[in-house]
């Protein structure tokens, strides 16, 4: 059996920090992030458990309209413009990329600004502006 050297559990336990700490770093763009998966996956469990109540028919709706094509991310990257209070605003970048019938179109995500509430510790995706 291997033993851990100091340096190694050094190492392994920086890495585990960093790691922590850019999850932690962003919620607000998580919470995008976590919708455009949900959506391309078609879960229309997470969808629901990342929007806030008022947003959900919307994310429904959206769901629906992407059920009969192949849909994947392409580098999708998030992060939060502004904030006041428990109301934040979301830039991303890259794209929702959709196939039917071999033929291929590009949602760019970056023409819009989502919009982010905060609810105790959760923070939910809800719209653009």
């Amino acid at each position: 059996m291997r033993k851990f050297t100091p340096a190694l559990l050094i190492l392994f336990t920086g890495a585990m920090i960093i790691s922590a700490c850019g999850q932690a770093s962003d919620p607000a763009a998580r919470a995008v992030e976590s919708y455009f998966n949900a959506l391309v996956n078609k879960d229309a469990s997470a969808l629901s458990a990342v929007s806030c109540a008022e947003w959900e028919p919307d994310a429904l709706m959206e769901l629906d309209s992407l059920q009969a094509v192949k849909t994947q991310l392409d580098n999708l990257s998030c992060a939060t413009s502004s904030s006041d209070g428990s109301t934040s605003e979301v830039n991303c970048q890259g794209k929702i990329l959709v196939t039917y019938n071999d033929e291929n179109q590009e949602l760019d995500l970056s023409v819009r600004t989502y919009k982010v509430v905060q609810q105790g510790s959760e923070y939910l995706f809800c719209g653009n502006k």
